[in-house]
């Protein structure tokens, strides 16, 4: 059973999410916030396995909200949603701790999906959010040549991994393009946030971008 965790500030919002949620088998709502302090609190108490995180509420938004919640320890993955795209909310989501990041103009099965996705350890990006991405980093040039510092650790195969992270692609996938299997990438996975000392994947997105890597890789270095 998926453990939810409902933030936003406007109730009927709040209850149309638990409405689509619990009539899913393998979904249950265990608590609501109406702000980002409260949801940290509340995550911190309750455990849940995914937080629906709104990004704009009164008092402290949803950003501030992940950035407590990760800073806390908690194990919960978070899912941006919201009725906004703006860059400055899309990157800064992202680089708090958020596992995904979805529009309110989503139908229900999507944030059903997202939920499911999110809660196995994928990241969900609409697909506006990932070409702002790309837009605003791989037009960079890269710095320097060679592989950025902060990926020196990694080998070749893992490297191969990072691009396939870093262009939203699950396990699954990325294993189909290297010719490996689903169990192989997991263990490229784990390795690799263990040797950056990352969270989650969307952390490994969030330096690959900001690093150079994807503008090196996209220039066919």
């Amino acid at each position: 059973m998926i453990r939810v965790l409902l933030a936003d500030d406007q109730a009927l919002l709040r209850t149309g999410l638990r409405t689509v949620l619990e009539a899913e088998e393998d979904i249950t709502v265990i608590g609501e916030a109406t702000d980002g302090a409260e949801a940290a609190r509340a995550a911190a108490s309750l455990d849940p396995d995914v937080v629906l995180m709104d990004v704009q509420m009164p008092g402290v938004d949803g950003i501030e909200g992940v950035r407590r919640l990760v800073a806390s320890g908690s194990s919960a993955r978070v899912l941006m949603v919201t009725m906004f795209d703006l860059d400055e909310y899309v990157y800064a989501a992202l680089k708090a701790g958020a596992s995904g990041f979805l529009l309110k103009a989503a139908e229900p099965e999507e944030i059903v999906r997202a939920v499911r996705q999110v809660s196995a350890g994928e990241m969900l990006f609409a697909p506006s959010v990932t070409r702002r991405l790309v837009e605003a980093y791989v037009r960079t040039p890269p710095p320097g040549d060679g592989v950025p510092k902060a990926l020196a650790e990694l080998t070749e195969r893992e490297l191969d991994v990072v691009d396939g992270i870093s262009r939203g692609l699950s396990n699954a996938e990325i294993g189909a393009e290297l010719f490996l299997g689903e169990a192989t990438i997991k263990a490229h996975v784990s390795s690799i946030l263990a040797k950056l000392g990352l969270r989650d994947r969307v952390q490994v997105v969030v330096l690959a971008y900001e690093s150079g890597f994807v503008a090196l890789r996209r220039s066919g270095a």
